[in-house]
């Protein structure tokens, strides 16, 4: 596997393979995707959440086609995953490369050129001078999994702090954590024990923890979504992260940085917690950092990953392919689709909040680059899932893939390598879909 710099870049797709969208030529879904979905459902776990009748065939892009032949233009970006957009042709190209050569060996047991690559590229982009470690995964949740191993191995204390809204997966500590909806939890405790939940956004409600439920110096660890995922894109107030950090350090706790949506250069910048100018202890990647192959990442100085030989480890963890996948994808983050998040991301705001004056049911918007959520409001100005629900919907009758956010809002996160004329179509049916459903 060469060095990222060796990598050649080749230019975001016109889409020409898979030709305009929204393209809808059969009702929603078509009959090849009925079909498909009536297996599904006769063998596939019905704990699987699925928002709409979409059964992708190929996708390009900011693209998705179905079976049918549908095209949709996508917003959701596999909830953040596909950062360079689907099937990119220099991340395609990568990972065939890769897979001609080597696809599995195990980098807990061996080495390989591709984990080295990684880990360095991960170790140098990350927030603060000290040098870096890195442990890579299959997925978020694992990562989040090692991250409470690390902190409780580091500090040599057991409790947690995390954020009601926040989501960090659904193993059994990342599970203990994640405070974003009840049925995520509901039958699966007892959970792993000494985790408390502060208010996000208020450091007193942090203090409180500290106050009425557990000592400072009993507690490992605090793990924060520098903006909120599936709380709703939350942006939190500015001296919020700066004050936790703050906090802290004055207790010997360890900082983690669930960048894991939020990362990536999804926000503008490589994580999120570099608009607030703070360096976490550990930071938390997956997502977007592959375009779609499965892999996660723990970063964290070399002081803090101090733990022995095999405290921690995996088999399908960096994984070749998706080491250079993520390569691949990082290459093309730093050399143009970082900057047009950053960019794009001011347009996207600005549009909506003029959606939201012509609609009274949109309010404020809020977020960080291509990371954007709006709330939707009933007659009465207050929030309503119901209408979100039905604004998600009339968007998806009309090709646009949109997911919700938090318990009112409408999330929009479409591909880094989105371009303005997509970006105006896909609001345009947007505001096509909140006038329908109001």
């Amino acid at each position: 596997m060469p060095p990222t710099s060796e990598l050649k870049s080749k230019a975001s797709s016109s889409h020409a393979d898979l030709g305009h969208a929204p393209h809808l030529v059969t009702d929603l879904p078509g009959p090849r995707a009925r079909a498909w979905i009536e297996r599904d459902q006769a063998v596939t776990s019905p704990s699987n959440t699925r928002d709409f009748p979409l059964v992708a065939r190929r996708a390009l892009g900011c693209v998705v086609e179905d079976v049918d032949g549908n095209r949709f233009l996508d917003f959701a970006a596999g909830i953040a995953v596909c950062a360079t957009g689907h099937c990119h042709p220099t991340v395609v190209d990568a990972i065939k490369r890769q897979a001609d050569n080597l696809i599995h060996i195990c980098g807990s047991d061996f080495y390989y050129e591709p984990m080295v690559l990684l880990s360095e590229k991960l170790a140098a982009i990350a927030p603060g001078s000290d040098p870096k470690r890195v442990l890579l995964t299959n997925s978020g949740a694992e990562v989040i999994e090692a991250a409470i191993k690390l902190s409780r191995f580091h500090t040599d204390r057991k409790g947690l702090i995390a954020f009601h809204g926040a989501f960090h997966g659904r193993t059994m500590g990342a599970l203990s954590l994640t405070s974003s909806k009840v049925r995520q939890k509901q039958g699966f405790g007892p959970l792993i024990p000494m985790v408390a939940h502060a208010e996000y956004g208020n450091i007193a409600s942090v203090e409180n923890i500290f106050k009425r439920q557990t000592a400072p110096d009993e507690v490992a660890a605090i793990f924060v979504e520098p903006m909120q995922g599936e709380g709703g894109y939350i942006v939190p107030p500015a001296p919020f992260l700066v004050d936790l950090r703050a906090l802290c350090d004055k207790h010997g706790i360890l900082l983690v940085a669930d960048e894991i949506q939020s990362g990536m250069g999804r926000t503008g910048k490589w994580f999120a917690c570099e608009h607030f100018g703070v360096v976490p202890d550990l930071v938390c990647v997956a997502k977007g950092v592959a375009s779609g192959m499965p892999i996660g990442a723990l970063v964290a100085p070399a002081r803090i990953m101090n733990w022995p030989p095999g405290a921690q480890g995996s088999t399908f963890g960096g994984n070749p392919v998706s080491c250079a996948a993520a390569l691949a994808t990082i290459e093309l983050i730093e050399s143009q689709y970082m900057r047009n998040a950053a960019q794009l991301g001011e347009t996207l705001q600005r549009k909506l909040n003029e959606i939201a004056t012509r609609h009274p049911s949109i309010g404020q918007t809020r977020g960080l680059g291509l990371m954007v959520g709006a709330t939707a409001l009933d007659k009465s100005g207050r929030p309503s899932t119901a209408l979100r629900n039905t604004i998600v919907q009339e968007a998806f009758k009309r090709g646009l893939i949109l997911l919700g956010c938090g318990e009112h809002g409408i999330r929009f996160a479409p591909p880094l390598c989105v371009n303005a004329d997509e970006l105006d179509r896909g609001l345009a049916l947007f505001e096509q879909a909140v006038a329908a459903a109001t």
